[in-house]
């Protein structure tokens, strides 16, 4: 399918009440094609929904503390800007990037330190801090997007109005070590496209719209979705749809050429050439139907001697 007439799936939202926790599943990518994709792991893994033990602590949070049989110590507490807040007996807790039942786990053990015996602990959020994350790339509406409590990858990718036609298989999330106020630049984020940094998640877009919702992560505030733009060659020659095409890794001249509509009644399968740019200089080269294509080639076919 040439790129500029590929048809796109309309978004659906498939919305399931589960207790307070909305899931939505969105179709945020066109057809495959000719091939299967390739299949990205996913370093890091969350669950759906805001499952309250999960929820990241943050700046401006304003927590509920409840320390049963001890209403002196149960209270809202609000999260300063250095992530930690006061909290009677224990004096500064901090508890900034951790998950409410780490919060928990970190009270009830500091209060069974010499206060009390056995203690039981639990955490809510009482108010949610505003956060916001990045969504750039193949996206149809780009931009920085708002949210309290949780926002997932699907609603992120949907807040901005789906992927586009040229976008890849595989959507970036940049996760900053700390909050930041802006989105990492254009460098930033080529690098992480190839990056082996834990703080960068590779998720494969057309395995998540098959379902496995596995790989809908959980974002946090600061965090930036790049969805790069697809691989593409362009074929030309005798082939019935001349075009741009969008290739999958290992893809060869003979699935591109189908992607294309085959070779015409005047052209031959023996005489193709790949005109492929090779540190900024443009090579011709002879190829066969299972040579490999790469990004930006030119599969040229050529027509028959008689």
């Amino acid at each position: 399918m040439v790129l500029r007439d590929s048809r796109r799936r309309l978004i659906r939202a498939l919305v399931t009440c589960s207790g307070t926790s909305v899931f939505v599943l969105a179709t945020i990518l066109p057809s495959a094609g000719q091939t299967a994709a390739s299949q990205t792991q996913v370093r890091q893994q969350a669950s759906v929904g805001a499952a309250p033990g999960q929820y990241i602590v943050g700046p401006n949070d304003a927590l509920v503390v409840t320390v049963f049989d001890q209403p002196q110590l149960t209270g809202r507490y609000v999260v300063q800007a250095d992530g930690t807040f006061t909290f009677p007996l224990l004096g500064r807790v901090n508890v900034g990037g951790m998950s409410l039942q780490a919060v928990e786990n970190e009270v009830r053990d500091r209060l069974a330190k010499g206060y009390l015996k056995g203690p039981q602990v639990g955490v809510s959020v009482d108010q949610y801090r505003s956060q916001q994350i990045f969504v750039m790339g193949e996206v149809r509406s780009p931009g920085t997007f708002q949210f309290m409590g949780s926002m997932t990858l699907i609603e992120a990718l949907a807040r901005a109005g789906s992927t586009t036609d040229r976008a890849g298989l595989d959507a970036v999330i940049v996760r900053p070590p700390q909050e930041a106020a802006a989105p990492p630049d254009a460098a930033a984020l080529r690098r992480a496209q190839s990056s082996d940094d834990s703080n960068v998640v590779h998720v494969n877009l057309e395995t998540l719209q098959s379902g496995a919702l596995s790989q809908n992560l959980m974002l946090r505030s600061g965090d930036t979705v790049f969805v790069p733009r697809a691989e593409t060659v362009f074929v030309s020659g005798q082939v019935n749809r001349p075009g741009e095409y969008v290739i999958r890794p290992g893809m060869t001249i003979r699935q591109v050429l189908s992607l294309a509509g085959g070779v015409t009644d005047r052209g031959s399968d023996r005489r193709i050439q790949i005109i492929r740019q090779v540190d900024g200089k443009e090579q011709n080269i002879g190829a066969n139907l299972q040579d490999r294509v790469r990004n930006g080639d030119t599969v040229l076919v050529r027509e028959r001697f008689f």
